[in-house]
This record gives structure tokens, C-alpha cells and sequence, in this order.
């Protein structure tokens, strides 16, 4: 990853589309939320249905974590996006789920094993032992750290987070995060594939990653 930024900022209908996206997909319902890094902040969805968020859904956040003045229906947890940005200058979008696979993962407290070629989209996932709302900065900072350079990291009994360079990045390894919890579940770390045998998959995972977010625009906003 680009350690000075992330590759480009995104507009608030690039917000809109990555969160009907999350919906669509099964990775939120009435909980979760989409974040993608703009000036002096980031932009955030509102707390209304993601499936049906357009431009006008999208909030404007402060570095620190603020609203505008007046803004309505801005997530409890907006902290946990700010001190993410905080604490990771490359990351450029952040998809907060709750995936039923993944939040069984995180309850159980322990990162499932990588059993699958496409699970390596994932990246690599930490585990957060925080099981309260994440409502305030400094315990936004508490799950950064845990997050530490993953990519996801599953909130035991709350959910997960997905980051990215770009709303692409964060949203398939939203995806993949919950694929490999379901196809890992009831396996243990014996059973997952040897680094030596990941590093010819590898490979392939910018390519795996572009088609997979054609493929998920195509399905749930209708243009790849």
C-alpha cells in the first residue's frame, strides 16, 4: 500500500454506490455504514437505509469526527472511521459491516484460517476485543490499534471493518472478509493453506480484486 495516501478521494455518489453495494451484498442491514477520505475529512453515510442512498445521504465529517452543523442521522460510531484515517494515512475508505458469518467469527474471538483461494482477498484480518459501540475518538483509537496495517478486523460481538485505498479495495475485502469466516467456520488453523502454497495465488489478487468489483457494481448499482 501507498504509505504517503490513499489513491484518490471519492465523491459522495461514489460513497452512495458503495453502500447500496455493502447492502445489496448482505454485509449490512439496519447496521453498518461507508467512509471514503476527502478534504480536510471524510465523507460518511447516514444512519437511513444504505440500500437506497443516493448523493444527498452522504455527510460531511471534520478530521476529528464532526458533523456540520445540523447535520441529522450521522452513525453513532463516525469516531471509529476518524481515528482510522487518523491512525492510517493510506487508507482512503472504510466499510463498517455486520456480516452474519463474520460477526460469528469475531464472537468466538479468533480470525478463522485461510482455506481458499479467494479468502486472500481478505487480507490480512485482526481481531478487536471491544464489544461496545464505538461512539467516542479514543475508543475509535482502541480498535485502530488492534486493526494496526490489516485490513479487517473483526469486533468480537460487534461486527467488522474493512479498509482500503480506495471504496473498490475496502468494499471487495468487505466481501471476501465475510467469505472466508463462512468457509472457514468450524476449521481450525490446521486446516488453513501454507504460506509457501499462497504466494503463487497471490499473484493474481489485483486482477481477482478489479473483476470483483466490476462484478459487484454490475450486480447491485447496474454499471461495472
Amino acid at each position: 500500500m501507498n504509505a504517503s495516501g490513499p489513491k484518490a478521494m471519492a465523491t459522495a455518489a461514489e460513497v452512495a454506490d458503495a453502500a447500496r453495494i455493502v447492502a445489496g451484498a448482505g454485509l449490512a442491514e439496519a447496521f453498518g455504514h461507508v467512509s471514503a477520505r476527502a478534504e480536510d475529512g471524510f465523507l460518511i453515510t447516514a444512519t437511513r437505509p444504505m440500500g437506497a442512498a443516493t448523493a444527498d445521504d452522504i455527510h460531511r465529517i471534520s478530521v476529528e469526527g464532526l458533523a456540520e452543523d445540523g447535520a441529522e442521522d450521522v452513525p453513532l460510531e463516525t469516531p471509529l472511521h476518524a481515528a482510522v484515517y487518523e491512525a492510517r494515512p493510506e487508507v482512503g475508505a472504510i466499510c463498517r459491516t455486520h456480516s452474519p458469518a463474520a460477526v460469528r467469527a469475531g464472537s468466538a474471538g479468533e480470525v478463522p484460517p485461510l482455506v481458499h483461494g479467494l479468502g486472500i482477498l481478505a487480507g490480512e484480518v485482526r481481531i478487536c476485543d471491544r464489544t461496545d459501540l464505538v461512539t467516542y475518538l479514543e475508543a475509535g483509537r482502541e480498535v485502530a490499534a488492534a486493526l494496526g496495517s490489516g485490513a479487517c478486523v473483526l469486533i468480537r460481538g460487534n461486527g467488522s471493518i474493512a479498509v482500503g485505498e480506495s471504496l473498490a479495495e475496502a468494499v471487495v475485502r468487505a466481501r471476501f472478509l465475510e467469505e472466508r469466516c463462512l468457509v472457514g467456520e468450524g476449521l481450525d488453523q490446521g486446516d488453513a493453506i501454507l504460506a509457501d502454497e499462497l504466494a503463487p495465488r497471490s499473484r493474481w489478487s489485483e486482477q481477482e480484486m478489479a473483476r470483483s468489483w466490476a462484478w459487484m457494481r454490475w450486480k447491485y448499482v447496474g454499471n461495472s
